[in-house]
């Protein structure tokens, strides 16, 4: 039984929640803080499930999608349903599980999370298949998880706002841009198969040129968001981490040596994107 269930957190890579995660924390925090409600720890926890929930069943979807093209690539024949570890009907299932949860839960919520649920398992599923027809997969890619942030604050107030939009265009430009850098893995492997995706398209030296591009706006973006939340110097010594850490990660990977990809894509950008929430956080509550 341990064993399937570490299969299957393989098979969604839960450790990447990290991504989107600490920014659903910023917009519950904020909503709380800044529109004066109430906090509540079973709402927080309603929360939780919900990008438990939702980030399950996208990321089990993209994995039976691709099954076929993980199964041709070196770089992904060891994933789980081409390995035969999980079969593509139990991983379906798993996906059916989770979106039926994740409705459920936005319906324990309010009217707002529960109309809005069906939009963003659409959005969240529908990536999958981006990859098929277009090489701004990685920006459908980024706009699922900017759902955290705005989702969070809709989960305690209802309605929408600026301020948790801020955020949430922060994270489509930041997550778009790793993506991509990401993606550099399988330029050749893309264009074999016909797969779009910005390396494919437009080469390694552009594709981290538009990716540092991207990371340059989701850092304004937090600046901006910082301005018009009238955020303490706690909050922009955070930004200043978070953009340190963007940067960072630029310097690690070269268009002649990608061996630093997965530093530069899992661990840099999961560090940023805590350490950034805990200030952020922190600056709201103290």
């Amino acid at each position: 039984m341990l064993q399937k269930l570490t299969h299957y957190l393989s098979l969604i890579k839960f450790s990447h929640t990290l991504f989107a995660l600490p920014f659903a924390a910023i917009g519950f925090t904020l909503a709380i803080t800044q529109e004066n409600f109430t906090f509540s720890g079973v709402l927080a926890l309603k929360v939780v499930l919900c990008m438990v929930f939702a980030r399950s069943a996208a990321m089990a979807f993209n994995r039976w999608a691709d099954r076929h093209f993980d199964a041709k690539n070196p770089r992904t024949a060891i994933r789980e349903i081409p390995a035969g570890v999980i079969s593509p009907n139990s991983a379906i299932f798993f996906v059916m599980l989770n979106c039926i949860a994740f409705i459920i839960t936005t319906y324990t919520i309010n009217s707002a999370c529960f109309f809005l649920s069906p939009i963003a398992l659409a959005l969240i599923l529908g990536y999958s298949y981006t990859k098929r027809f277009t090489s701004l997969c990685h920006l459908i890619l980024g706009l699922g998880l900017s759902l955290a942030p705005i989702g969070a604050w809709i989960a305690v107030t209802g309605k929408f706002a600026l301020l948790p939009l801020l955020f949430s265009f922060a994270v489509l430009c930041w997550v778009s841009g790793f993506d991509i850098i990401y993606a550099l893995q399988d330029e050749d492997f893309d264009r074999s198969q016909d797969l779009y995706s910005i390396p494919r398209v437009f080469g390694t030296v552009r594709s981290l040129t538009l990716s540092n591009n991207l990371h340059i706006a989701a850092s304004l973006f937090l600046l901006a968001a910082g301005l018009t939340g009238n955020f303490n110097w706690i909050y922009y010594a955070g930004w200043i981490i978070f953009t340190s850490l963007l940067i960072y990660q630029h310097t690690l990977v070269k268009p002649n040596d990608l061996s630093k990809v997965n530093l530069a894509f899992a661990t840099t950008n999961g560090i940023a994107s805590v350490v950034f929430s805990v200030f952020v956080i922190t600056s709201r509550l103290i």
